[in-house]
């Protein structure tokens, strides 16, 4: 009897433990699922949510995917024969002036370029990389690298749908986002901790001081040619994949909530929705209006989804442009807030948990909100500039 009683008296404890955060979770939910069922109809709600995140499947993701392996392969390319560090010795002269980070720095804007944010954190765990900084500049690595994240793989996409000098323009505006968001880290870290202005990153220990012996390769060209395109071509299936939950899961959810019925009303089929987040931007569209010159409020979809995940915001692009929402502008302010955002509400937090320095994941988040408005605002203002000339 007091056995039970002891039982009893545990599950009812373990059942309130879950109750302030299961409860409201399950609020959210229902409501959500009821306010977009009653406007479309709760049987087309589900085939919507299905058809769509099948033809996004289908049409977006093994694009995206496609993309992912062939970036891939050219990126270990250019690892392997050098080009990586030819454009690394190129850049180090711009690292110090810019970012105010060491000139190694510019290999890591280069491997995140070429592949994706996490890049940067392999490149912090090497102790020969990070003697040449300070800890501010070490802990700064996180909005640098971010900003050039999967930076190839979005300008490729751009000019796959037939823009070319649009995603140059973009380019730069996340060059200049990712200043103002390395800058403005470095800044937070120093008042929060003065004494990280001065400190070394790691110890300079004699071991970690010793020069690189470059490794003679005794490979054929054609053998160590092959060999990369495969391994990189490899590594870029594994991004493709791992880009699939949000591509089917952002993608779908934000669609349903930009765009509206078909000319039939609602039918169930793919890419019909609420029109929730165009009225809301219609609101305060005279800011988006002016700070990155979209043309229709539909367009805000994409920098929301790229807060968390820019293969999914591209795969909004297609169906943006089937709607004939897209101009060059666009393109441009996509391109600076896709690279510069890249996805980093959902890596900030792993990867200062990674470097040792969590408790500094909102600074980073905020300066990196900050360089990313930057970058499309910067790609904006170069977009008129250059349609004038």
């Amino acid at each position: 009897m007091e056995q039970t009683e002891t039982t009893v008296q545990k599950q009812s404890f373990s059942l309130s433990r879950y109750i302030p955060t299961g409860v409201p979770c399950l609020v959210i939910v229902i409501a959500l699922f009821w306010y977009v069922g009653k406007i479309m109809g709760l049987a087309n709600m589900l085939n919507t949510i299905m058809h769509t995140a099948h033809d996004l499947l289908l049409n977006t993701v093994f694009y995206l995917m496609g993309i992912c392996v062939l970036t891939g392969a050219v990126g270990r390319l250019f690892v392997e024969f050098g080009v990586v560090k030819l454009l690394e010795n190129i850049l180090r002269p711009l690292m110090r002036p810019l970012f105010n980070l060491p000139g190694v720095a510019a290999l890591g804007a280069t491997m995140t370029f070429l592949s994706d944010n996490p890049a940067i954190i392999s490149l912090s765990q090497d102790r020969r990389f990070c003697r040449y900084f300070k800890k501010f500049q070490y802990i700064s690595l996180t909005n640098f690298g971010t900003a050039f994240g999967m930076g190839l793989l979005v300008i490729v996409f751009m000019i796959g749908q037939g823009y070319f000098v649009e995603p140059v323009i973009g380019l730069f505006g996340a060059f200049c986002g990712c200043i103002v968001s390395t800058r403005l880290m470095q800044r937070f870290i120093i008042k929060a901790y003065p004494n990280y202005a001065i400190e070394d990153a790691i110890e300079k220990e004699a071991d970690t001081i010793e020069e690189e012996v470059e490794h003679v390769e005794t490979k054929s060209v054609f053998i160590r040619v092959l060999n990369s395109l495969l391994d990189g071509g490899r590594t870029g299936v594994d991004v493709g994949i791992a880009i699939i939950p949000g591509v089917l899961i952002i993608s779908t959810f934000v669609m349903i909530l930009t765009f509206g019925a078909s000319a039939e009303g609602y039918t169930g089929a793919a890419y019909e929705g609420i029109e929730l987040l165009p009225w809301l931007a219609g609101k305060i569209n005279f800011i988006f209006e002016w700070l990155f010159g979209f043309s229709d409020p539909h367009l805000v979809a994409f920098p929301i989804t790229a807060l968390g995940a820019v293969g999914a915001a591209l795969g909004l692009v297609p169906n943006f442009a089937s709607q004939g929402w897209i101009d060059g502008n666009a393109i441009a302010v996509f391109t600076a807030i896709g690279m510069c955002w890249s996805g980093y509400l959902s890596t900030h937090t792993a990867m200062l948990d990674s470097l040792g320095y969590r408790e500094l994941t909102p600074k980073a988040i905020l300066a990196h909100t900050i360089g990313g408005i930057v970058a499309a605002f910067v790609a904006h203002m170069m977009y008129v500039l250059v349609t004038m000339l």
